[in-house]
């Protein structure tokens, strides 16, 4: 859930207009710091939105929950890499309330996380500094020519791929990057993480 539907929200569940300047006041920073994550589309943590019901005296957790918002893990430290490998360093996550449009097939029965994308070699299709959201999965199965966030070799990368026999073929949109192979030997150090089923891009 990002300022804009917050706001919407909290008017209707009060019945007249919560500003920016409101919001401002109820997480205890500047209109300036509302103003400027209103214009980059920023997400509301569920931390936030449970200070602003302290502030406001009421619930909206819930209204949240019925107003078709899934709570998605962010890792705003985790990035995917587009390019060369990315290796983590840090897995704090926080807990964001997206909506459920923002992501294909939802199912109340998946699980799903977002980090960030890092690099060209998917672009147009992915951008640098794209946010993904990710469907995860138990198991290494895949869907040729699906988008997914996979490590290998300690290293987190975002890319389409494809299954051969003995085979696993990893392949960039960018032409400007070449296709990799990776043989039987190579596929035990691949961990599928999961698949990509959504992208939040600041306009």
């Amino acid at each position: 859930m990002n300022i804009s539907e917050l706001l919407s929200l909290i008017s209707k569940k009060i019945g007249k207009p919560f500003s920016q300047s409101d919001l401002a006041r109820g997480l205890s920073v500047t209109r300036q710091t509302i103003y400027n994550r209103t214009k980059n589309n920023s997400e509301i943590t569920i931390s936030e939105l449970k200070k602003i019901e302290k502030y406001l005296g009421t619930t909206l957790l819930e209204d949240v929950s019925n107003n078709n918002f899934a709570k998605v893990n962010f890792y705003p430290d985790v990035f995917a890499s587009c390019g060369s490998g990315i290796i983590v360093f840090s897995e704090e996550k926080e807990e964001l309330s997206l909506p459920k449009s923002l992501i294909y097939d939802y199912s109340e029965s998946k699980n799903y996380s977002m980090i960030y994308a890092k690099g060209d070699s998917m672009s147009p299709y992915i951008n640098d500094g794209d946010r993904l959201i990710i469907e995860h999965i138990e198991n290494n199965e895949i869907i040729d020519n699906k988008i997914y966030v996979f490590c290998y070799q300690s290293e987190i990368f975002v890319k389409r791929l494809l299954k051969n026999i003995g085979e696993l073929i990893i392949k960039s949109d960018n032409p400007n990057y070449s296709t990799k192979v990776l043989k039987s030997e190579d596929l035990n150090e691949v961990r599928i993480i999961g698949k990509i089923v959504g992208i939040v891009r600041n306009i």
